[in-house]
C-alpha cells in the first residue's frame, strides 16, 4: 500500500424502489472512485455525487446478476468510456473484467477490493472486503445480496442453493475480523450496516448457534413471491446491464 495520506470515501446510496443500497468509494489521494450496486434509475444522482465531489469513476462493479432491478452499468459506460464493468466469472455473463476468488480490484494507490466468492443466493455472487492502509481501522465489507442484516438473501431462483450460501456465509464471512463492518445490498427495516461480530451473534438464520437443517428449513418456508422484475433485470444483468436487442 502506498503511503500517501489519505482516506476512504464512501457513500452509501438507496433507491427506494427496490431497497438497493448502491456504494460509492474512492481513494482520497488519488480521487478515483469505483461504483457498487448502480441501479439503472438513479444514473443521475450517482454521477451528480461523483462530479460534485471531483471523482474520477474508474469502475462499476455489480456483485451478482441482480433479479430486482437492471445495473446501471451499460448506461454509465455510454456516458464515461473510460469506465469498467465488473462482475463475476461465475455468473457467465459480460463485462469488462471478470473476477474470481481473491482476485482484487485497486482503487487508486491506497485501497483495494479483495473478491470472496460467496455464492448461493446465486451461483455467480461475491463479496468484496475493502483492507485499509491506516492502522487498527476495521475492514469493510461489501456483501451483495448474500449476507443481510440480520437475514441472507432468498436461494429459490439463479442456481441458488441453501447449502451453498451457508458455507459461503459460515466459511468464509464469517471469518473475516468481527469488528469488518458489514454494508449490504439491501435493507428493507432502515438498517445501514452492521457487524460480522452482530451478525454472529443476532442473525436469525445464519447466526453461530443455527445448524444446517434449521437454515435449510428456513429458507424452504420462505414462501416469498416471484420478482416482478427476474424476467427483464437478469438477461440485462447478464449483458453488462444491456436489454438484448438493444
Amino acid at each position: 500500500m502506498s503511503q500517501h495520506p489519505t482516506f476512504m470515501f464512501l457513500r452509501q446510496l438507496f433507491d427506494r424502489t427496490s431497497c438497493t443500497y448502491t456504494y460509492l468509494l474512492a481513494d482520497s489521494y488519488s480521487k478515483h472512485a469505483v461504483l457498487i450496486d448502480p441501479v439503472d434509475t438513479l444514473v443521475d444522482r450517482d454521477l451528480r455525487v461523483i462530479s460534485e465531489c471531483g471523482l474520477q469513476l474508474v469502475y462499476v462493479i455489480n456483485t451478482h446478476a441482480h433479479a430486482d432491478h437492471i445495473s446501471a452499468s451499460g448506461i454509465i459506460k455510454k456516458r464515461i468510456p473510460s469506465v469498467k464493468s465488473v462482475m463475476s466469472k461465475a455468473s457467465r455473463g459480460k463485462a469488462d473484467v471478470l473476477v474470481k476468488e481473491n482476485d482484487s480490484i485497486e482503487i487508486g494507490p491506497n485501497y483495494s477490493l479483495k473478491v470472496i466468492e460467496t455464492p448461493g443466493h446465486t451461483a455467480g455472487c461475491v463479496s468484496y472486503y475493502l483492507t485499509s492502509p491506516i492502522q487498527n481501522e476495521p475492514g469493510i465489507v461489501f456483501t451483495g445480496d448474500a449476507l443481510l442484516i440480520r437475514g441472507c438473501g432468498r436461494t429459490d431462483f439463479q442456481e441458488g442453493s441453501s447449502d451453498t450460501l451457508f458455507s459461503s456465509i459460515r466459511e468464509k464471512l464469517f471469518k473475516l475480523p468481527h469488528n469488518t463492518i458489514v454494508y449490504p445490498g439491501h435493507d428493507y427495516n432502515g438498517i445501514t450496516c452492521s457487524t460480522i461480530a452482530e451478525e454472529l451473534d443476532f442473525n436469525p438464520r445464519l447466526g453461530k448457534e443455527k445448524t444446517l437443517a434449521e437454515f435449510q428449513e428456513i429458507m424452504t418456508n420462505l414462501k416469498l413471491s416471484y420478482p416482478k422484475m427476474i424476467d427483464v433485470a437478469v438477461p440485462a444483468n447478464l449483458n453488462d446491464g444491456i436489454s438484448p436487442g438493444e
